[in-house]
């Protein structure tokens, strides 16, 4: 036992075993809905929806162990919310291309992501991001997620006219807005396990409320679903083209944005980062991403990345490798158990989320404001974040702004050559995607 604690950094001296496991309970509550909504998503081309449960749970299982020992950090992977909906909606709907050939692109954005890590080319581009950036990477987060909870709830919604407005109070919107008030007193009484306690509570509470449904013949246990109609099923004969090329980069860009935002973000202010702003162990925790993507590819299922809920578990005090052990533990046990674990409703894991929001805004206080060069990249992170429901382009945008303005203001030495040169790539992949590029390029055919 002690071995294997030693192996996920787990130092009694410094960690409790009590703690990490509830971290590890917690994240796993917070985004246990991946394991109904990622199956919806990709069902939507085709993809058996069985199959593609058990493709989640197992990627995620994988992709959690891997950061748990070879990283030993506390975070979580699953297939990532907004790529699997690129994967459905824009590559295989939108673009015409087979499930297998989406596929296929994941798996080879897997095999580039190691490839880049294996190299040290990622970990440059982590370490090209201005410190002032990092926290508002954080900020941004932290608002991303608390959004997130408040659009799964309902209480917010799309409007017409305004595109965002404020919801009616529905059964699952109240339970929520109930969740919220009863994490922040639970966490105000110093109550250990706060958010995960907020969960269970919320669970409970939404049974007589309708929002927790509970089936007329309760089974909680079932064997998984075969993979057999996901399982290695790859069209790699449709790669050989411009587009799927251009797709491909656009794959890698999000993931490993994503994933550097998550982990940036969530260590900001904790012990896993250096005294540089830099989260320790990253290298080995991207290895895994990259692994977990291929793996989540052959098994079948969208880009794995590492999943910014993990910020719950962080917030519940989760340091060391146990606490992503102890999810992934939880993500194999749902293959057998998953009637259970999808009684938690998305509402019941609202309060939990705009807590971390709360937690990781306060990272804003550590940005230099005085600065406008480096005050507006930071507000165009966080805003972006939030108005595009996608972290990486956030960054980007982020990224492309500080870049411009220092160069504008003649302050080149405050830019890295790294940052140049993603910058530069960041600033082509959105001239591909625009009109005006069609159009010079219809001259050339």
């Amino acid at each position: 036992m002690n071995v294997l604690l030693r192996s996920l950094g787990f130092d009694s001296g410094k960690h409790r075993l009590r703690t990490e496991v509830i971290a590890g309970l917690t994240t796993f509550l917070t985004m246990s809905y991946i394991l109904a909504v990622n199956p919806d998503i990709l069902s939507a081309t085709g993809m058996d929806k069985g199959a593609v449960f058990t493709a989640t749970a197992l990627a995620s299982a994988v992709g959690t162990l891997l950061i748990a020992f070879l990283a030993k950090l506390p975070f979580a992977q699953a297939p990532s919310m907004g790529i699997n909906a690129f994967f459905a909606f824009t590559l295989v709907m939108g673009m015409g291309y087979s499930w297998e050939a989406a596929l296929a692109a994941v798996f080879v954005e897997g095999i580039i992501f190691i490839l880049l890590t294996v190299f040290n080319i990622r970990e440059q581009i982590v370490k090209c991001i201005p410190v002032n950036l990092r926290y508002a990477i954080s900020a941004g987060i932290g608002m991303f997620i608390a959004f997130i909870g408040l659009k799964n709830a309902g209480i917010i919604v799309s409007h017409e006219a305004t595109f965002v407005t404020l919801g009616s109070f529905t059964p699952a919107a109240t339970l929520a807005c109930i969740g919220i008030l009863i994490s922040a007193a639970l966490i105000v009484l110093r109550v250990r396990g706060a958010l995960f306690y907020g969960i269970v509570i919320c669970t409970i509470i939404g049974i007589p409320m309708g929002v927790t449904a509970l089936p007329d013949t309760f089974t909680p246990v079932s064997m998984p679903r075969s993979l057999e109609p996901t399982f290695l099923k790859f069209d790699f004969r449709a790669l050989l083209n411009m587009d799927m090329a251009l797709t491909i980069f656009a794959l890698v860009f999000m993931d490993i944005f994503n994933t550097v935002g998550t982990l940036i973000g969530a260590a900001a202010k904790t012990e896993m980062m250096d005294e540089q702003g830099n989260v320790k162990n990253i290298k080995p925790a991207m290895m895994a991403d990259a692994v977990a993507t291929s793996v989540g590819a052959v098994l079948g299922t969208s880009t794995v990345t590492t999943f910014v809920e993990s910020a719950s578990g962080i917030a519940e005090g989760g340091r060391t490798g146990l606490t992503a052990f102890t999810t992934s533990i939880l993500f194999i046990t749902a293959l057998f158990l998953s009637p259970l674990f999808l009684l938690v409703p998305s509402a019941a894991t609202t309060g939990a989320l705009v807590l971390v929001g709360v937690f990781m805004l306060s990272a804003i206080q550590e940005i230099d404001l005085s600065d406008i060069s480096e005050a507006m990249p930071c507000f165009i992170t966080m805003l972006t974040m939030v108005l595009t429901y996608n972290i990486a382009e956030g960054m980007a945008l982020g990224l492309i702004s500080f870049t411009l303005v220092k160069m504008l203001c003649g302050r080149f030495k405050e830019v890295s050559v790294t940052l140049y040169v993603v910058s530069a790539l960041l600033l082509l992949r959105y001239m591909l995607q625009t009109p005006l590029f069609d159009t010079i390029a219809s001259l050339f055919q």
